[in-house]
């Protein structure tokens, strides 16, 4: 009995108040969703001062249910093990009846929840339920950042649905939403995410994937003030630094096999180097490697007639190779020349980014009527696609934070407006177009649609 009983009480959420409680000491009573089933009405309540919720059916006989779903992982599944939170039933001589109150959220276990009601008449096997909700957000950037937090898997540290150099852009668009917000509530998530992926120092044999990495542990570093994040940093320049050679005249490649020379590897290499002359006292190291590195980049070809940057070079001839200008690489270089800008205070470092960011905003291919959409969103943009739009806007979201007059905020907040308005599901959760219509959920798309919130903040 004993052991019953501790096993009871360790399975009581408790965040405002202990679950369960009486809908009746509601601080709020909002009406959520409703769904149908066999004319019953099913109704999610969710109090907001209370971050509870409960379900409620209606039109209905003795002996029809009711229940909530309560999901930790954006409504992937629900616990504990698919049986019903709270599950009641109308009792003799009524029509309606309600389950009791339960947490949206466990913060003793850092779950980020989400509920929703369902319900069904008596026998009938149909069942129905309402869409996933949980209480208020104060604004729509800190909804974005929530519904990305419930991707986010405490055992591993990265973020679920997406791959590893995606998680270092998850924790980015993180970082930024915390830098820009003030908001702490999800900070844990930078030690976590560290401690338990730092074994090979976040190297691999992709220098792009280093160095999504090192730009994640700069910003870091910056929040927090640990040093351990700017020597992490500095262990990924570093490496990305060993594949640079004289090879089409200069660069760092691709991958350590050294079969490609990319746009995007020497961007990310060029902003990161730039990024730790600017908080390494008396450095002089970093700095001409961000130098030689852009002015090798300017030179390259890369950077097409139509002032926009093709994916690299071709291997046998050292030429564009006229691939895809994809969003990323229209992004980062953005962001590499605020940083080098920043660390030389050479001024035409940033008439020359104005010139590379007015020319992809402006690209119609870029921006069908408007509205940032990727060059695969037509087709299929695999699990590196949906990351692309996000490196953008959070890098023409720093150059506009370093103009005078901010001249790209419209361009931003029409991005965000519009991904708010037609790419949204009831739980904050964005898919890949912008535009609409909405497609699915993973933390590549979620992180991509919270950085284009935080550039418009």
């Amino acid at each position: 009995m004993i052991a019953l009983l501790a096993s009871a009480l360790a399975a009581t959420i408790c965040n405002v108040h202990c679950e369960p409680r009486d809908p009746a000491v509601a601080g709020a009573d909002r009406t959520a969703a409703e769904a149908t089933v066999w004319s019953r009405k099913i109704v999610l309540h969710l109090s907001d001062p209370d971050a509870m919720g409960w379900a409620s059916i209606d039109d209905g006989d003795p002996g029809d249910e009711a229940w909530l779903d309560r999901s930790f992982d954006g409504g992937r599944t629900w616990e504990p093990g698919g049986s019903k939170l709270g599950a009641t039933t109308i009792p003799s001589g009524r029509h309606g009846w309600r389950t009791l109150m339960y947490n949206v959220d466990d913060p003793a276990t850092r779950g980020i929840g989400a509920l929703r009601a369902c319900g069904k008449a008596g026998n009938r096997p149909e069942i129905a339920c309402t869409p996933w909700f949980r209480t208020a957000a104060s604004t729509r950037v800190e909804a974005a950042a929530t519904a990305l937090m419930q991707l986010y898997d405490n055992g591993t540290g990265l973020w679920k649905t997406t791959g590893w150099w995606n998680s270092a852009n998850a924790l980015t668009a993180m970082l930024d939403y915390w830098t820009r917000t003030g908001n702490a509530q999800y900070r844990y998530a930078i030690a976590n995410t560290f401690d338990k992926n730092r074994g090979n120092d976040f190297t691999n044999e992709y220098l792009d994937d280093t160095g999504w990495w090192g730009l994640a542990w700069v910003r870091a570093y910056d929040l927090t003030g640990e040093s351990r994040y700017l020597d992490m940093a500095k262990k990924t320049a570093d490496y990305m630094n060993a594949y640079r050679d004289g090879t089409c005249g200069g660069g760092v490649w691709w991958r350590t096999d050294k079969s490609y020379k990319n746009a995007i590897t020497n961007e990310i290499f060029i902003e990161l180097s730039a990024a730790l002359h600017n908080r390494i006292a008396g450095d002089t190291v970093h700095v001409q490697r961000a130098r030689e590195t852009w002015q090798w980049f300017q030179a390259s070809g890369m950077i097409n007639a139509n002032n926009l940057i093709n994916d690299g070079l071709d291997s046998a001839t050292c030429r564009n190779n006229g691939q895809t200008t994809w969003t990323y690489n229209q992004g980062v270089i953005l962001g590499a020349l605020v940083q080098l800008h920043d660390a030389t205070g050479d001024a035409s470092l940033l008439t020359k980014a104005r010139q590379l960011a007015d020319a992809s905003t402006a690209s119609t291919a870029l921006n069908p009527g408007g509205i940032l959409r990727e060059p695969c969103e037509s087709g299929n943009c695999g699990a590196d696609g949906p990351s692309f739009k996000g490196i953008y806007v959070r890098n023409l979201g720093e150059l506009d934070r370093a103009l005078a007059g901010r001249p790209y905020r419209m361009y931003l907040q029409r991005q965000a407006d519009t991904a708010f308005a037609r790419n949204r599901t009831m739980l904050d959760q964005y898919g890949l177009h912008w535009n609409g219509p909405f497609d699915q959920v993973d933390a590549a798309r979620q992180h991509s649609a919270l950085e284009a919130h935080v550039a418009a903040y």
